[in-house]
């Protein structure tokens, strides 16, 4: 059951209809809980409140389907705004961002002249910055991207998918790169040619990078809600003598809250990833796809309306 409903909620994730009625309607249905705002203004709100409990941030604009210039231009403008807010207002806080967003389906001529302006001011306003991974048909080319970007640009770092075949090679390829990587399971429907389709094997496959990549000497996201793979960061971290400057730890915004703080009192670097905007719905269907609990918390709330 749990199962069926991922793919379902993954599949509503795509929807272009409902994600412009969700554009039209605002946050409702519990999406606030994840989201921090439509707005920037919200965002840096949330942003205060969680750096007061000890706890640094990643800040996302939210924007899915950007098929034209204009639009990724926009985004990357957005991007930008919000790191001179992360910079004016003093906060520990970076930016995460999808190359989608930045015009990767338009042209590479659009996303790679957004990503080297944006590269530009995050260095002016001391701001790092993560590229996202997306669906496999997206992994090679955001890569390769990245690879670009790594060569004139150090405040730039990306994402790998524990649950994909490719990840440990990808990491091992990288690696001549020094990346900072955010290692995660993977949050998209694909298929078992190109993906592990058990958990149990997305959960080995994830403790073997984590491993690869620290043992590697390089800086490392761990970004998880699974109390399993925390304990096993944790234990690999101390078995190896590996200074807690190099990893950090990842949860998303509105899941595990108490976790969170509970691992910054234990000494650890704690982010989490704060997205805003208004084209919230495909990150917001994905978070009910993760999650069985997610669900509920959103059917109670509706209920209680």
């Amino acid at each position: 059951m749990e199962q069926v409903m991922r793919n379902f909620f993954l599949f509503l994730s795509k929807n272009k209809a409902l994600t412009k009625l969700a554009k039209k309607y605002g946050l409702r249905f519990g999406a606030s809980r994840f989201v921090a705002g439509e707005t920037i203004d919200l965002a840096i709100k949330a942003i205060k409140d969680l750096n007061k409990r000890g706890l640094a941030v990643t800040v996302d604009y939210l924007g899915e389907f950007i098929d034209n210039e204009r639009e990724a231009n926009e985004m990357a403008d957005q991007s930008i705004e919000a790191m001179k807010a992360i910079s004016r207002e003093k906060l520990d806080a970076q930016l995460s961002l999808k190359l989608t967003s930045m015009g990767l389906d338009v042209s590479d001529e659009v996303v790679l002249g957004n990503m080297r302006r944006l590269l530009e001011s995050a260095k002016d306003n001391g701001v790092f910055v993560t590229i996202d991974m997306e669906d496999y048909s997206r992994c090679q080319k955001t890569i390769e991207i990245f690879k670009q970007l790594k060569e004139k640009h150090d405040n730039v770092g990306t994402v790998i998918q524990a649950y994909l075949y490719r990840a440990e090679k990808d990491i091992a390829d990288l690696n001549e790169y020094r990346p900072h990587l955010r290692l995660v399971k993977g949050a998209y429907k694909e298929s078992p040619q190109v993906a592990f389709p058990e958990k149990k094997d997305v959960d080995e496959n994830f403790k073997k990078i984590i491993k690869q990549h620290l043992l590697n000497g390089n800086y490392t996201a761990v970004a998880t809600h699974d109390e399993v793979i925390i304990e096993y960061t944790k234990q690999l971290v101390k078995e190896h003598g590996i200074p807690n400057d190099q990893f950090e730890f990842q949860m998303l915004y509105g899941i595990r809250p108490e976790r969170q703080d509970e691992l910054v009192k234990e000494g650890y670097r704690m982010r989490v990833y704060v997205p805003y905007g208004v084209d919230w719905y495909g990150y917001f269907m994905r978070r009910l796809a993760e999650r069985p609990a997610n669900v509920a918390f959103v059917l109670k709330g509706i209920l209680k309306k």
